[in-house]
């Protein structure tokens, strides 16, 4: 039996992308007639990849149907759900914050005027200990119906990125430059840590190694996000992007704009949640090449070995999408996005002629809202449903004697 992985990346509200992925993967799978239950025994997960990676370990023994109350959660999620965004919220954090940017010098002397974050994220620690029952892990495991989960954090306190893992098998923890394993039992607050996005949510404190360290979004500093899920046995891997990868490329306005904060602020996100996969994956690739190109004597002298990989990224600009819905967003964080550079119009033309398309990617992180979410679900299955064939290769299925029917395309706005 082949060892399968999946590895979730990061994004916050992109991750509902990957929802859309699986749901069409199961499509495909049955259709196939491969064998019910779980087909990743090994699950790893990053950021809001590490909330998905959870809640579907959590629910291993019965996977179609954990998978289906996922993705309801995220068809229907708001932003209310994830962080403070009432008017009272907005201004406890963000407001507070972005006026230290100018009285700064006069607050300073107040620790109680110091926000810890642009956003209070207390709904998420609610609703991930009503959604996600960890506590089911370690009997699943015994059960066999999962070998090993993996979530990432990077630690603000030592500058490492750390990966805590739990398996019932006799894996060793690794340690690498920058990066280290910790095998312990997974807790809700090791998913509100790796989902911590830097500056918009607070960091979290985990205690590692006897001492309590600060951890934010483990999409920081990760350097190979496929190489948890094969640390803990993979021999062939899922990863499912949020953008990048194959988007096509986007247009420069003619008139040039200097960049707004929200602009730097979307390109530097974009930079922590999305580079690192493109290498890892590039990376994976290279040794498989190079160990096809090696006699078999002395393949077995090295600890290589082969990873077949498989990757489904959006077909679309997650940005340009996130720009027609922004006005999706309650009212208060509107406003507060405002402030820092974000179009408030949901138009794309105007995201092009203003400059708005960088900062339209800051607010595609924050955009929890039906008409955004539902439109990435509905893309990642039309994405993955075109690559049937290579979807049923990497399973060993053979292709299914009644074609699918395509998923819905991705709905679009008369602006788009």
């Amino acid at each position: 039996m082949t060892t399968t992985g999946l590895v979730l990346t990061g994004g916050g509200a992109r991750a509902a992308y990957q929802l859309g992925v699986l749901g069409a993967i199961e499509r495909l799978r049955a259709q196939a007639g491969a064998p019910q239950g779980n087909p990743y025994q090994v699950i790893a997960g990053t950021s809001a990849g590490a909330i998905n990676a959870a809640a579907l370990a959590s629910g291993a023994d019965t996977f179609p149907e954990t998978l289906q109350r996922v993705t309801h959660v995220w068809r229907e999620f708001h932003a209310s759900d994830v962080y403070r965004a009432d008017v009272f919220g907005i201004a406890s954090t963000g407001a507070k914050w972005l006026s230290l940017f100018t009285l700064g010098w006069a607050l300073a002397r107040w620790r109680r005027a110091r926000p810890k974050s642009l956003l209070d994220n207390t709904p998420l620690a609610k609703l991930l200990r009503e959604m996600i029952p960890l506590d089911r892990l370690p009997a699943l495991m015994r059960a066999g119906h999962l070998e090993g989960l993996a979530v990432s954090a990077s630690s603000y306190t030592a500058g490492q990125h750390v990966t805590f893992f739990d398996t019932p098998r006799d894996v060793e923890p690794w340690t690498r430059s920058q990066r280290l394993a910790v095998r312990c039992s997974i807790t809700h607050d090791h998913l509100m840590a790796s989902a911590a996005i830097p500056f918009m949510f607070p960091a979290v404190a985990l205690p590692m190694n006897g001492r309590t360290q600060y951890f934010g979004d483990g999409s920081m500093r990760q350097a190979a996000p496929v190489s948890p899920a094969v640390h803990l046995g993979a021999q062939r891997v899922l990863v499912v992007g949020a953008g990048r990868l194959h988007e096509p490329p986007a247009q420069t306005p003619e008139v040039p704009v200097y960049p707004s904060l929200a602009q730097v602020a979307g390109h530097a996100l974009s930079s922590i949640f999305l580079d690192a996969l493109t290498v890892d994956v590039e990376r994976l690739q290279r040794v498989n090449q190079t160990l096809s190109l090696m006699p078999p004597e002395l393949r077995a002298k090295t600890p290589l070995r082969q990873i077949d990989v498989l990757m489904i990224a959006p077909s679309q600009r997650l940005d340009d999408i996130a720009a027609r819905h922004v006005s999706a967003l309650p009212r208060s964080v509107r406003a507060m996005l405002r402030g820092i550079g974000v179009p408030t119009r949901d138009a794309v033309a105007n995201a092009m002629t203003e400059g708005g398309r960088g900062a339209a990617a800051l607010a595609s992180y924050l955009l929890f809202e039906p008409p955004y979410t539902r439109e990435l679900i509905a893309l990642g299955e039309s994405d993955t449903l075109a690559r049937r064939e290579e979807v049923l290769a990497f399973f060993g299925l053979g292709v299914p004697a009644v074609p699918l029917a395509r998923a819905p395309q991705a709905e679009r706005s008369a602006s788009g």
